[in-house]
């Protein structure tokens, strides 16, 4: 299987932008740059959009606000006949200390609003997701908030090396080598 689609969740706008929610935007915006990829505004999907030319794969940057980020990969995903396992989702991850990034297929939304649109609107969990950690704020009552506040230059930092490391396996996840991306994801650390 391999990936045709590729969506990296935020906020848009310039208040957001910055802030750790919109680490799945930091990706996808740093991939589209290294592989010369254009993302244009597409008002049919409520999107930024491009094309991986190498791959023929979809670039995804969703402009609604994130808890409705599932219309525009299910509008674009749909058009395309792409089906959940075609996707990968890259987005901020609560229960990862900032520089983890992990690939899995499927699993729960652990309270992420975009996860819960996408999955609501795919019917289905089993899409793959590239979690980049951001940390937790200790209490989950200040979890809205620490979400939408850049985080600290060091976890800055880390989490920008985490998507260094992510942005490796995207070429063999875009090969349809999932498992070998996890590998190198999941073990770079332990090398």
């Amino acid at each position: 299987m391999t990936i045709r689609l590729i969506v990296g969740l935020g906020n848009p706008g310039k208040e957001h932008e910055r802030t750790r929610h919109n680490a799945g935007y930091w990706l996808l915006e740093r991939f589209a740059q290294a592989s010369g990829v254009v993302l244009r505004k597409e008002a049919r999907y409520q999107a930024l959009v491009g094309r991986h030319a190498p791959s023929g794969a979809w670039l995804l940057l969703p402009q609604t606000y994130m808890n409705a980020s599932g219309r525009a990969v299910i509008m674009l995903a749909g058009f395309f006949k792409i089906t959940p396992a075609e996707i990968l989702v890259a987005h901020d991850e609560l229960d990862f200390a900032p520089g983890v990034a992990k690939l899995k297929l499927g699993g729960g939304i652990a309270g992420h609003n975009g996860l819960r649109d996408i999955s609501q609107r795919l019917g289905s969990h089993e899409y793959w997701r590239l979690r980049l950690g951001i940390g937790h704020p200790g209490d989950k009552d200040l979890v809205h908030d620490y979400v939408l506040h850049r985080p600290s230059p060091e976890d800055r930092a880390a989490i920008d090396a985490a998507i260094e490391n992510a942005l490796g396996v995207l070429p063999l996840c875009l090969a349809g080598d999932l498992q070998g991306a996890m590998l190198k994801l999941h073990t770079k650390d332990k090398a």
